[in-house]
Protein backbone atom coordinates (compact mmCIF):
# COMPACT_ATOMS: atom_id res chain seq x y z
CA UNK A 1 0.00 0.00 0.00
CA UNK A 2 1.41 3.38 -1.39
CA UNK A 3 0.78 5.45 2.04
CA UNK A 4 1.54 8.84 -0.35
CA UNK A 5 -1.84 8.32 -1.52
CA UNK A 6 -3.86 8.28 2.15
CA UNK A 7 -4.62 11.53 3.56
CA UNK A 8 -2.83 12.77 6.11
CA UNK A 9 -5.76 12.87 8.52
CA UNK A 10 -2.93 15.02 11.25
CA UNK A 11 -4.47 18.01 9.23
CA UNK A 12 -8.01 18.06 9.44
CA UNK A 13 -8.61 21.69 10.52
CA UNK A 14 -5.30 23.29 9.04
CA UNK A 15 -4.66 24.97 5.95
CA UNK A 16 -4.77 22.83 2.93
CA UNK A 17 -1.54 21.44 2.24
CA UNK A 18 -1.99 21.60 -1.40
CA UNK A 19 -1.94 25.59 -0.90
CA UNK A 20 -5.75 26.06 -1.88
CA UNK A 21 -7.62 28.75 0.45
CA UNK A 22 -10.20 26.82 2.36
CA UNK A 23 -14.05 28.81 1.94
CA UNK A 24 -15.25 30.20 4.91
CA UNK A 25 -19.18 29.71 5.25
CA UNK A 26 -20.63 31.62 7.89
CA UNK A 27 -22.44 29.47 10.44
CA UNK A 28 -25.57 28.12 9.79
CA UNK A 29 -28.91 29.10 11.61
CA UNK A 30 -28.38 25.65 13.62
CA UNK A 31 -25.09 26.45 14.65
CA UNK A 32 -26.25 29.94 15.99
CA UNK A 33 -28.93 28.11 17.64
CA UNK A 34 -26.50 25.88 19.11
CA UNK A 35 -24.40 28.92 20.52
CA UNK A 36 -27.18 30.52 22.13
CA UNK A 37 -28.54 27.35 23.80
CA UNK A 38 -24.65 26.98 24.94
CA UNK A 39 -24.34 30.11 26.13
CA UNK A 40 -27.70 30.27 28.05
CA UNK A 41 -26.21 27.29 29.94
CA UNK A 42 -22.92 29.28 31.38
CA UNK A 43 -24.54 32.07 32.91
CA UNK A 44 -21.51 32.65 34.96
CA UNK A 45 -20.52 33.95 31.55
CA UNK A 46 -22.44 36.98 31.08
CA UNK A 47 -24.86 37.55 34.43
CA UNK A 48 -22.29 39.80 35.95
CA UNK A 49 -23.15 42.16 32.20
CA UNK A 50 -27.05 42.01 32.76
CA UNK A 51 -28.02 45.62 33.17
CA UNK A 52 -31.78 46.94 34.68
CA UNK A 53 -33.14 50.16 33.84
CA UNK A 54 -36.81 50.69 34.19
CA UNK A 55 -36.95 53.53 31.17
CA UNK A 56 -36.38 51.40 28.58
CA UNK A 57 -34.37 47.99 27.15
CA UNK A 58 -30.85 47.00 28.07
CA UNK A 59 -29.23 46.16 25.49
CA UNK A 60 -25.04 44.40 25.98
CA UNK A 61 -23.03 43.02 23.44
CA UNK A 62 -21.44 40.15 24.82
CA UNK A 63 -18.93 39.03 21.70
CA UNK A 64 -18.28 39.37 17.95
CA UNK A 65 -16.29 36.63 16.64
CA UNK A 66 -16.21 34.49 13.39
CA UNK A 67 -18.59 36.71 12.18
CA UNK A 68 -21.57 36.10 14.58
CA UNK A 69 -22.62 39.07 17.10
CA UNK A 70 -23.74 37.80 20.59
CA UNK A 71 -26.05 40.24 23.08
CA UNK A 72 -28.12 39.71 25.96
CA UNK A 73 -31.11 42.42 26.37
CA UNK A 74 -33.16 42.94 29.54
CA UNK A 75 -36.77 44.32 28.89
CA UNK A 76 -38.66 46.06 31.86
CA UNK A 77 -42.04 45.59 32.85
CA UNK A 78 -44.23 46.88 30.81
CA UNK A 79 -42.42 47.71 27.52
CA UNK A 80 -43.22 47.21 24.05
CA UNK A 81 -40.89 47.31 21.03
CA UNK A 82 -43.18 48.69 18.69
CA UNK A 83 -43.32 47.23 15.18
CA UNK A 84 -40.82 45.98 13.41
CA UNK A 85 -38.71 43.80 11.02
CA UNK A 86 -35.33 41.95 10.98
CA UNK A 87 -33.00 42.39 7.73
CA UNK A 88 -31.19 39.53 8.69
CA UNK A 89 -31.63 36.05 10.60
CA UNK A 90 -31.78 36.11 13.94
CA UNK A 91 -31.34 33.61 16.73
CA UNK A 92 -32.71 34.30 20.43
CA UNK A 93 -33.69 32.80 23.51
CA UNK A 94 -35.73 33.75 26.30
CA UNK A 95 -33.73 32.96 29.93
CA UNK A 96 -35.85 34.96 31.99
CA UNK A 97 -38.93 36.45 32.45
CA UNK A 98 -41.55 35.77 29.41
CA UNK A 99 -42.36 38.17 26.12
CA UNK A 100 -45.63 38.57 24.60
CA UNK A 101 -45.02 38.58 20.72
CA UNK A 102 -47.52 40.05 18.27
CA UNK A 103 -46.58 38.50 14.73
CA UNK A 104 -48.13 39.92 11.57
CA UNK A 105 -48.75 38.17 8.44
CA UNK A 106 -50.40 38.09 4.85
CA UNK A 107 -52.86 35.91 6.92
CA UNK A 108 -53.39 37.64 10.37
CA UNK A 109 -52.29 38.65 13.40
CA UNK A 110 -51.10 36.46 16.11
CA UNK A 111 -50.28 36.60 19.13
CA UNK A 112 -48.37 34.06 21.90
CA UNK A 113 -46.23 34.21 24.81
CA UNK A 114 -42.42 33.20 24.49
CA UNK A 115 -41.10 31.32 27.35
CA UNK A 116 -37.90 30.67 28.94
CA UNK A 117 -35.93 27.96 27.45
CA UNK A 118 -37.05 27.98 24.03
CA UNK A 119 -34.48 28.81 21.18
CA UNK A 120 -36.04 31.06 18.18
CA UNK A 121 -35.35 31.96 14.87
CA UNK A 122 -36.30 35.48 13.04
CA UNK A 123 -35.95 36.81 10.21
CA UNK A 124 -37.05 38.09 6.52
CA UNK A 125 -40.10 38.96 6.49
CA UNK A 126 -40.78 37.97 10.34
CA UNK A 127 -42.84 41.23 11.63
CA UNK A 128 -43.94 41.92 15.26
CA UNK A 129 -44.02 43.24 18.32
CA UNK A 130 -42.81 42.29 21.66
CA UNK A 131 -44.34 43.22 24.61
CA UNK A 132 -42.88 42.26 28.62
CA UNK A 133 -46.52 41.59 29.85
CA UNK A 134 -45.06 40.56 33.61
CA UNK A 135 -44.83 42.21 36.76
CA UNK A 136 -40.80 41.63 36.55
CA UNK A 137 -37.64 41.90 33.86
CA UNK A 138 -37.33 39.25 31.16
CA UNK A 139 -33.52 38.85 29.68
CA UNK A 140 -32.71 37.48 26.37
CA UNK A 141 -30.16 35.88 24.27
CA UNK A 142 -29.42 36.75 20.75
CA UNK A 143 -27.23 35.66 18.13
CA UNK A 144 -27.11 37.41 14.56
CA UNK A 145 -24.55 37.07 11.54
CA UNK A 146 -22.28 40.32 11.70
Amino acid sequence: MDLDLVPDITMRGQADPHGRDAVKRPPTVGQLAARIHGLAARPADWWHRVRFDASGPVRVVLDEVEGVRLWLTTWPPGHRTGVHDHAGTEVSAVIAGELAEVKITDDGVTERPLRANRVRVHGGDHTHELTNPGPAYAITLHAQLA
